[in-house]
Protein backbone atom coordinates (compact mmCIF):
# COMPACT_ATOMS: atom_id res chain seq x y z
CA UNK A 1 0.00 0.00 0.00
CA UNK A 2 3.26 2.47 0.75
CA UNK A 3 3.95 2.13 -3.12
CA UNK A 4 0.15 3.31 -3.88
CA UNK A 5 0.30 5.98 -1.38
CA UNK A 6 -0.60 9.70 -2.81
CA UNK A 7 0.36 12.81 -1.12
CA UNK A 8 -2.03 15.93 -1.75
CA UNK A 9 -0.65 19.16 -0.66
CA UNK A 10 -2.64 21.87 0.91
CA UNK A 11 -3.58 25.39 -1.01
CA UNK A 12 -4.71 28.22 0.79
CA UNK A 13 -8.23 29.77 0.43
CA UNK A 14 -10.06 32.41 1.91
CA UNK A 15 -13.31 31.53 3.33
CA UNK A 16 -16.21 33.56 3.58
CA UNK A 17 -15.51 37.12 1.91
CA UNK A 18 -12.43 39.99 2.16
CA UNK A 19 -12.13 40.15 5.33
CA UNK A 20 -12.49 35.87 5.82
CA UNK A 21 -9.84 33.49 7.55
CA UNK A 22 -8.01 31.95 5.29
CA UNK A 23 -8.10 27.57 5.16
CA UNK A 24 -6.05 24.90 3.92
CA UNK A 25 -7.98 23.06 0.95
CA UNK A 26 -6.06 19.93 0.43
CA UNK A 27 -9.59 18.49 -1.47
CA UNK A 28 -10.43 18.45 -4.13
CA UNK A 29 -7.84 18.94 -5.95
CA UNK A 30 -7.08 18.57 -9.96
CA UNK A 31 -5.69 14.79 -9.46
CA UNK A 32 -7.87 13.66 -6.75
CA UNK A 33 -11.78 14.64 -6.31
CA UNK A 34 -12.85 12.27 -3.84
CA UNK A 35 -12.01 9.85 -1.01
CA UNK A 36 -14.91 7.71 -0.72
CA UNK A 37 -17.51 10.11 -0.47
CA UNK A 38 -15.90 12.77 1.20
CA UNK A 39 -14.93 15.65 -1.29
CA UNK A 40 -14.11 18.58 0.19
CA UNK A 41 -11.29 18.66 3.04
CA UNK A 42 -10.93 22.57 4.41
CA UNK A 43 -8.43 22.59 7.72
CA UNK A 44 -7.65 25.66 9.56
CA UNK A 45 -5.74 26.73 12.46
CA UNK A 46 -4.51 27.69 15.47
CA UNK A 47 -5.61 31.34 14.66
CA UNK A 48 -5.67 33.73 17.23
CA UNK A 49 -9.38 35.11 16.62
CA UNK A 50 -7.82 38.59 17.56
CA UNK A 51 -5.66 38.77 14.74
CA UNK A 52 -7.15 36.37 11.84
CA UNK A 53 -10.84 37.89 12.56
CA UNK A 54 -12.55 34.44 13.25
CA UNK A 55 -14.78 32.59 11.30
CA UNK A 56 -17.12 34.67 10.01
CA UNK A 57 -19.36 33.30 7.05
CA UNK A 58 -22.91 34.40 6.41
CA UNK A 59 -26.16 32.40 5.12
CA UNK A 60 -25.17 30.49 2.41
CA UNK A 61 -26.43 27.57 0.25
CA UNK A 62 -25.49 23.75 -0.05
CA UNK A 63 -27.39 21.13 -2.15
CA UNK A 64 -26.50 17.08 -2.55
CA UNK A 65 -24.24 17.21 -0.08
CA UNK A 66 -23.95 16.67 4.03
CA UNK A 67 -21.35 19.04 5.82
CA UNK A 68 -19.58 17.42 8.62
CA UNK A 69 -17.77 20.16 11.26
CA UNK A 70 -15.33 19.31 13.42
CA UNK A 71 -12.95 21.22 15.98
CA UNK A 72 -9.52 21.15 18.10
CA UNK A 73 -9.87 24.23 19.37
CA UNK A 74 -13.00 26.82 19.92
CA UNK A 75 -16.57 27.14 19.14
CA UNK A 76 -18.65 28.12 16.22
CA UNK A 77 -22.07 28.95 16.11
CA UNK A 78 -24.38 27.56 13.82
CA UNK A 79 -27.92 28.05 11.90
CA UNK A 80 -29.40 26.62 9.27
CA UNK A 81 -32.90 27.23 7.60
CA UNK A 82 -34.68 24.09 8.73
CA UNK A 83 -34.29 25.32 12.16
CA UNK A 84 -31.45 24.22 13.36
CA UNK A 85 -29.67 26.73 15.77
CA UNK A 86 -26.61 24.87 17.80
CA UNK A 87 -22.73 25.11 18.98
CA UNK A 88 -20.08 23.22 17.32
CA UNK A 89 -17.48 22.63 20.07
CA UNK A 90 -14.11 20.82 20.41
CA UNK A 91 -14.75 17.24 20.02
CA UNK A 92 -18.33 16.68 18.80
CA UNK A 93 -19.44 16.38 15.38
CA UNK A 94 -22.42 18.80 13.68
CA UNK A 95 -23.36 16.62 10.61
CA UNK A 96 -25.82 18.71 8.46
CA UNK A 97 -27.50 17.24 5.69
CA UNK A 98 -28.26 19.95 2.87
CA UNK A 99 -30.20 17.40 0.35
CA UNK A 100 -32.53 18.92 -1.84
CA UNK A 101 -31.26 22.30 -0.45
CA UNK A 102 -30.63 24.48 2.83
CA UNK A 103 -29.03 27.69 3.61
CA UNK A 104 -26.86 27.79 6.68
CA UNK A 105 -24.23 30.56 8.42
CA UNK A 106 -20.98 29.79 10.77
CA UNK A 107 -19.51 32.05 13.10
CA UNK A 108 -17.02 32.04 15.82
CA UNK A 109 -18.21 32.70 19.50
CA UNK A 110 -17.53 36.01 21.21
CA UNK A 111 -15.67 33.75 23.73
CA UNK A 112 -13.20 31.99 21.38
CA UNK A 113 -9.98 33.43 21.33
CA UNK A 114 -8.14 30.37 19.89
CA UNK A 115 -9.77 28.44 16.38
CA UNK A 116 -8.66 25.68 14.99
CA UNK A 117 -10.61 22.79 13.24
CA UNK A 118 -11.87 21.21 10.07
CA UNK A 119 -14.71 21.99 7.61
CA UNK A 120 -15.69 18.65 5.33
CA UNK A 121 -18.48 17.49 3.32
CA UNK A 122 -19.38 14.62 1.73
CA UNK A 123 -21.29 14.13 -1.74
CA UNK A 124 -24.74 12.43 -1.49
CA UNK A 125 -25.68 9.34 -3.78
CA UNK A 126 -27.91 10.09 -6.56
CA UNK A 127 -30.89 8.35 -4.64
CA UNK A 128 -30.19 10.57 -2.22
CA UNK A 129 -29.34 13.88 -3.06
CA UNK A 130 -32.96 14.94 -2.72
CA UNK A 131 -33.51 14.40 0.58
CA UNK A 132 -34.92 16.58 3.28
CA UNK A 133 -32.66 19.01 5.04
CA UNK A 134 -31.65 17.50 8.31
CA UNK A 135 -28.96 18.17 11.27
CA UNK A 136 -27.35 15.62 14.11
CA UNK A 137 -24.83 16.28 16.76
CA UNK A 138 -22.51 13.29 18.40
CA UNK A 139 -19.96 13.36 21.07
CA UNK A 140 -17.84 10.69 20.53
CA UNK A 141 -16.22 8.92 23.73
CA UNK A 142 -12.51 8.88 23.30
CA UNK A 143 -11.03 5.42 22.82
CA UNK A 144 -7.32 4.78 24.05
CA UNK A 145 -4.60 2.26 24.26
CA UNK A 146 -0.98 2.28 24.98
CA UNK A 147 -0.23 5.85 23.07
CA UNK A 148 -3.06 6.58 21.42
CA UNK A 149 -6.77 8.45 21.75
CA UNK A 150 -9.30 8.21 18.94
CA UNK A 151 -12.82 9.82 18.70
CA UNK A 152 -15.11 7.87 16.05
CA UNK A 153 -17.71 10.51 14.99
CA UNK A 154 -18.51 8.58 11.58
CA UNK A 155 -18.56 4.94 10.82
CA UNK A 156 -16.31 2.47 12.81
CA UNK A 157 -12.90 2.21 14.25
CA UNK A 158 -10.88 0.66 17.07
CA UNK A 159 -13.47 -0.53 18.57
CA UNK A 160 -15.78 2.79 18.49
CA UNK A 161 -19.10 3.16 16.59
CA UNK A 162 -20.96 6.85 15.48
CA UNK A 163 -24.38 6.65 15.73
CA UNK A 164 -24.27 9.57 12.84
CA UNK A 165 -26.11 8.87 9.82
CA UNK A 166 -24.42 8.99 6.44
CA UNK A 167 -25.73 7.85 2.95
CA UNK A 168 -22.93 5.95 2.06
CA UNK A 169 -20.19 3.63 4.12
CA UNK A 170 -18.13 6.29 5.97
CA UNK A 171 -15.38 6.62 8.49
CA UNK A 172 -14.41 10.08 10.26
CA UNK A 173 -11.95 9.50 13.44
CA UNK A 174 -9.87 12.29 15.22
CA UNK A 175 -6.86 10.53 16.48
CA UNK A 176 -3.52 11.15 18.64
CA UNK A 177 -0.63 9.60 18.86
CA UNK A 178 1.90 10.11 21.56
CA UNK A 179 6.18 10.65 20.15
CA UNK A 180 7.28 6.61 19.55
CA UNK A 181 3.95 5.05 19.08
CA UNK A 182 3.14 2.85 16.59
CA UNK A 183 -0.07 1.76 15.74
CA UNK A 184 -1.65 -0.50 13.48
CA UNK A 185 -5.06 0.88 12.70
CA UNK A 186 -7.49 -2.02 11.29
CA UNK A 187 -9.61 -0.60 8.58
CA UNK A 188 -11.88 -2.41 5.88
CA UNK A 189 -10.31 -3.14 2.86
CA UNK A 190 -12.98 -1.96 0.76
CA UNK A 191 -12.60 1.30 2.04
CA UNK A 192 -10.10 4.11 0.53
CA UNK A 193 -8.86 6.22 2.92
CA UNK A 194 -7.38 10.07 3.59
CA UNK A 195 -4.67 10.24 6.90
CA UNK A 196 -5.41 14.23 7.24
CA UNK A 197 -2.08 15.32 9.29
CA UNK A 198 -2.82 18.88 11.98
CA UNK A 199 0.37 18.76 13.55
CA UNK A 200 3.85 16.60 14.90
CA UNK A 201 5.94 13.80 13.01
CA UNK A 202 4.39 11.09 11.39
CA UNK A 203 4.99 7.86 9.43
CA UNK A 204 2.20 6.44 7.40
CA UNK A 205 2.99 2.99 5.63
CA UNK A 206 6.60 3.80 6.48
CA UNK A 207 6.59 6.97 4.52
CA UNK A 208 6.90 10.52 5.89
CA UNK A 209 3.81 12.81 5.86
CA UNK A 210 4.69 16.28 6.77
CA UNK A 211 1.49 18.27 8.75
CA UNK A 212 -0.94 19.71 6.78
CA UNK A 213 -0.57 17.71 3.85
CA UNK A 214 -3.45 14.53 3.46
CA UNK A 215 -2.36 10.85 2.43
CA UNK A 216 -4.33 8.77 -0.13
CA UNK A 217 -4.14 5.36 0.75
CA UNK A 218 -6.46 2.88 -2.21
CA UNK A 219 -8.71 0.55 -1.03
CA UNK A 220 -6.93 -2.81 -0.47
CA UNK A 221 -5.60 -3.42 2.76
CA UNK A 222 -6.82 -4.48 6.12
CA UNK A 223 -4.71 -2.31 8.25
CA UNK A 224 -3.15 1.24 7.94
CA UNK A 225 0.60 1.67 9.61
CA UNK A 226 0.80 4.99 11.81
CA UNK A 227 4.18 5.82 13.68
CA UNK A 228 4.53 9.22 15.62
CA UNK A 229 8.04 10.95 15.79
CA UNK A 230 6.62 13.60 17.92
CA UNK A 231 3.11 13.21 19.21
CA UNK A 232 0.66 13.65 16.54
CA UNK A 233 -2.71 14.85 15.93
CA UNK A 234 -4.65 13.85 12.62
CA UNK A 235 -7.74 13.21 10.65
CA UNK A 236 -8.47 9.69 9.80
CA UNK A 237 -11.03 9.89 6.75
CA UNK A 238 -12.62 6.94 4.47
CA UNK A 239 -15.12 5.48 2.45
CA UNK A 240 -16.26 2.97 -0.30
CA UNK A 241 -15.58 4.27 -3.59
CA UNK A 242 -18.03 6.63 -4.34
CA UNK A 243 -18.51 5.57 -7.51
CA UNK A 244 -20.19 8.48 -9.46
CA UNK A 245 -19.04 11.09 -10.69
CA UNK A 246 -20.05 14.92 -9.90
CA UNK A 247 -20.32 18.90 -10.62
CA UNK A 248 -19.18 20.83 -7.56
CA UNK A 249 -19.19 24.76 -7.80
CA UNK A 250 -19.12 27.36 -5.03
CA UNK A 251 -21.74 25.45 -2.14
CA UNK A 252 -23.77 22.83 -4.90
CA UNK A 253 -23.30 19.51 -5.75
CA UNK A 254 -25.12 18.46 -8.55
CA UNK A 255 -24.46 15.86 -11.61
CA UNK A 256 -24.64 18.48 -14.68
CA UNK A 257 -23.97 22.40 -15.24
CA UNK A 258 -27.30 23.24 -15.71
CA UNK A 259 -28.98 21.13 -13.05
CA UNK A 260 -25.82 23.81 -10.75
CA UNK A 261 -26.81 26.91 -12.90
CA UNK A 262 -30.38 26.18 -12.01
CA UNK A 263 -29.44 25.96 -7.85
CA UNK A 264 -27.57 29.69 -8.64
CA UNK A 265 -30.26 31.10 -10.32
CA UNK A 266 -32.70 29.72 -7.41
CA UNK A 267 -30.79 31.20 -4.87
CA UNK A 268 -30.47 34.49 -6.04
CA UNK A 269 -33.72 34.67 -6.81
CA UNK A 270 -34.68 34.03 -3.28
CA UNK A 271 -31.95 37.37 -2.41
CA UNK A 272 -33.95 39.53 -4.68
CA UNK A 273 -37.51 38.26 -4.27
CA UNK A 274 -37.77 36.67 -0.80
CA UNK A 275 -39.10 33.53 -2.42
CA UNK A 276 -37.79 30.29 -3.71
CA UNK A 277 -39.63 26.75 -3.72
CA UNK A 278 -36.02 25.48 -2.89
CA UNK A 279 -34.02 27.85 -0.16
CA UNK A 280 -35.13 30.09 2.31
CA UNK A 281 -33.10 31.52 4.97
CA UNK A 282 -32.06 30.85 9.05
CA UNK A 283 -34.22 32.80 11.33
CA UNK A 284 -32.69 35.60 12.87
CA UNK A 285 -29.36 35.49 11.41
CA UNK A 286 -27.51 38.54 12.22
CA UNK A 287 -25.94 39.27 8.48
CA UNK A 288 -27.37 39.07 4.94
CA UNK A 289 -26.71 36.51 2.82
CA UNK A 290 -24.04 35.67 0.47
CA UNK A 291 -24.91 36.32 -3.23
CA UNK A 292 -23.81 33.88 -5.43
CA UNK A 293 -20.32 34.36 -7.85
CA UNK A 294 -20.52 34.56 -11.31
CA UNK A 295 -20.66 31.45 -13.16
CA UNK A 296 -17.35 30.12 -15.26
CA UNK A 297 -17.55 30.91 -19.07
CA UNK A 298 -17.14 27.94 -19.57
CA UNK A 299 -19.30 24.84 -18.84
CA UNK A 300 -18.92 22.62 -15.88
CA UNK A 301 -17.91 19.29 -16.30
CA UNK A 302 -18.30 16.18 -14.26
CA UNK A 303 -15.55 15.03 -11.84
CA UNK A 304 -14.58 12.00 -10.08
Amino acid sequence: MAGDMELLTPRDVPLGGVRAMTVRRTLPQRQRTLIGAWCFVDHYGPDPVEREGGMVVPPHPHTGLQTVSWLFTGEIEHRDSAGHHARVRPGEVNLMTAGRGISHSEYSTPGTTLLHGAQLWLALPDGDRQVDPDFEHYAPEPVDGPGWEARVFLGSLLGSTSPVRTYSPLLGAEIRLRAGTSLSVAVDPAFEHGVLLDSGGLLVEGKPLSPHELAYLPAGAGAIELEATEDVLLLLLGGTPFGEQIVMWWNFIGREHDEVAGYRAQWQRLLETGEDDRFSLPADDPLPPLPAPVLPNARMVRRG
